[in-house]
């Protein structure tokens, strides 16, 4: 369609028959996200308070669809880059905030972390030395006081704030400990995302939350025994990247009952729903 057919479609949204105006959404959702710049142009140009709300509705749910079809088409691309995983996320409450901006943040810390690694480094060492930038000099701690917010699940906010969750600490860690050739993966366990190193027969763990502090396969065995649950390899064992986004909606979407806004988790919960289908022949 040309710029004049678009706008002259968009004019018939306060169309005072509701067919008209019913075809003219239809018309609009099919169009997908392309059509946004145009909507919100006649949302500045309209002092029509219903058609402001309409058009911003319409504007959200065209985002909407077309984030849940972007998750999908990275799930079947094989959910390879976690960070875009995240992004992804991310995009769910702040859609203007392009990757770019998240990947050259996680550079810079990558290149500071790379600066104080040294050859032939014992794992201890290297933990101890990505603890160090991470936590001591860039300051990065856990979001205690505002655990269930959501923005500790805002991959840009946290590495704006430098607070966290368990989980997206652990993401940023992950992600820099991978560049930097640790093999450092994440751990699926209840109640806390942690990371493993795991190399040939050494494998020690890593509680992100608590500025990197190691832990051993004991240590796991007696936090799932305080839970009074039994021990199964998933908490134990690395976890694919496609679980992690898994975790990070679920919880987003508890972030949002706590927050009680139950709209927003019921459409968190659609997203995690859409990329949990199939997972058999995944």
């Amino acid at each position: 369609m040309t710029k004049g057919e678009i706008k002259a479609l968009i004019s018939l949204l306060d169309d005072s028959d509701y067919e008209v105006a019913s075809y003219v959404e239809k018309q609009i959702a099919y169009l997908g996200e392309g059509i946004i710049p145009f909507l919100e142009e006649e949302w500045e140009e309209t002092l029509n308070t219903d058609l402001q709300k309409k058009i911003e509705d319409l504007i959200h749910n065209l985002q909407f669809d077309g984030l849940t079809k972007r998750l999908l088409d990275w799930k079947h691309k094989g959910a390879e880059n976690l960070l875009e995983g995240m992004f992804l996320v991310n995009s769910y409450l702040y859609p203007d905030v392009d990757f770019a901006s998240i990947n050259k943040t996680i550079d810079q810390l990558y290149f500071d972390a790379w600066t104080h690694m040294k050859d032939e480094m014992h794992p201890y060492d290297q933990v101890k030395s990505l603890n160090n930038v991470l936590f001591r000099e860039k300051r990065f701690s856990a979001n205690t006081k505002n655990f269930h917010s959501p923005a500790n699940s805002m991959l840009h906010l946290v590495l704006e704030t430098k607070r966290g969750n368990p989980l997206t600490l652990c993401v940023i860690y992950m992600t820099l400990a991978q560049r930097l050739n640790m093999p450092v993966y994440g751990v699926n366990l209840p109640n806390l995302f942690i990371l493993t190193y795991k190399l040939g027969d050494l494998q020690f763990y890593i509680n992100v939350y608590n500025k990197g502090l190691i832990l051993s396969k004991a240590d796991i065995d007696n936090y799932i025994l305080q839970l009074n649950l039994n021990p199964v390899d998933i908490f134990y064992e690395p976890c694919a990247n496609l679980d992690i986004i898994k975790r990070a909606l679920r919880n987003l979407a508890f972030s949002f009952e706590k927050m009680d806004d139950p709209e927003k988790a019921t459409e968190v919960n659609k997203l995690l729903d859409a990329v949990s289908e199939d997972d058999a022949g995944v």
